[in-house]
């Protein structure tokens, strides 16, 4: 069985990659950091919704693109790639095939208690006990919660349970939950390669006793480490995306190797990316910093890596 991108995924995947890369810049997320409250600019992200990124699965009779996640999982790695400071996947990958097109910005508290972009959302995608429920942002009391990644921008919610509910059906609750850790696993791959390629472009111009540090055997070590770890990360996400879109009896397994695998790789890389850099790494000046820090918080939601291994474990008859 073949999980490599086809011809028209590729074609997809490059066209998003260039306009993240125009609109997308260090620049555009530095200021996320400092934005008031329900400012958050959404110039990249209304660029997403007219190529249609953020309906990629919802049926083209309801207004979307009628793909499935196997065209959107290249795109949310891309996303990562920039750490594109807007929930994408809360929107794209979960609320969207809940909701249908035309649903704006979603934030999600599926993915932990402290939610990403709650007071920039137009809506909130929330989960009532063993309920899924739709509700305004504005039903909603919304404290700031300071984060390592304040690019996150994130809330705590408060909430009297006005809204409008969308199911109570287990499963549709843990297909929303393995569409998160799904979507947030290509975004930590995404996040991996940004470093990865960082630190390499640092490395061919550091100069370290008359010549490029990246030509040290140690610093090449370290470099070939981080893209081993990506390298075998990647195709389990592109397999876990398979099987969301087919919905196979093995999606629960798939969907948390995927992620605990991402998660373990994209830390890897940014060790080692951290370890080049050197003192400069450490300094909010560095861009380095804004996918570092996007990764520590990323592989600590939808599940971490305790959880997605023990829940592999059970999967195969090992859990302890």
């Amino acid at each position: 069985m073949r999980f490599a991108l086809s011809d028209d995924q590729v074609a997809f995947r490059d066209a998003v990659r260039e306009l993240l890369d125009k609109e997308a810049t260090p620049a555009v997320v530095r200021a996320a950091w400092t934005a008031p409250e329900g400012e958050l600019d959404r110039g990249v992200w209304d660029s997403l919704d007219a190529m249609g990124v953020l309906t990629v699965l919802v049926p083209e009779a309801e207004g979307g693109l009628g793909l499935d996640e196997t065209f959107l999982v290249p795109i949310l790695e891309e996303a990562g790639r920039v750490a594109l400071p807007h929930p994408i996947v809360e929107t794209a990958m979960v609320a969207a095939p809940l909701l249908g097109a035309g649903v704006g910005m979603v934030a999600s508290d599926l993915g932990g208690p402290i939610v990403p972009c709650a007071a920039d959302a137009d809506q909130l995608l929330l989960r009532w006990g063993h309920t899924l429920a739709v509700v305004d942002r504005d039903a909603v009391a919304i404290a700031p919660v300071a984060t390592v990644d304040a690019g996150r921008r994130a809330g705590r919610l408060t909430h009297d349970g006005t809204g409008t509910p969308l199911s109570d059906d287990p499963a549709v609750v843990e297909r929303a939950l393995d569409r998160g850790a799904l979507g947030t696993a290509a975004m930590l791959v995404g996040l991996g390669q940004a470093m990865l390629d960082l630190t390499v472009n640092y490395a061919s111009e550091r100069q370290q006793f008359g010549q490029p540090i990246g030509s040290f055997q140690a610093v090449k070590h370290h470099l070939a480490d981080a893209a081993l770890a990506l390298e075998f990360a990647r195709p389990a996400v592109w397999r876990a995306a398979w099987s969301v879109a087919h919905d196979v009896p093995t999606r629960a397994r798939d969907v948390s190797m995927a992620k605990a695998m991402a998660s373990d790789a994209a830390e890897v890389v940014g060790r080692q990316a951290l370890q080049c850099h050197g003192a400069i790494g450490y300094t909010v000046e560095a861009d380095l910093h804004l996918y570092l820090k996007r990764t520590w918080a990323l592989a600590r939601t939808w599940g971490d890596v305790a959880h997605h291994t023990d829940r592999v474990a059970a999967a195969l008859g090992a859990a302890l």
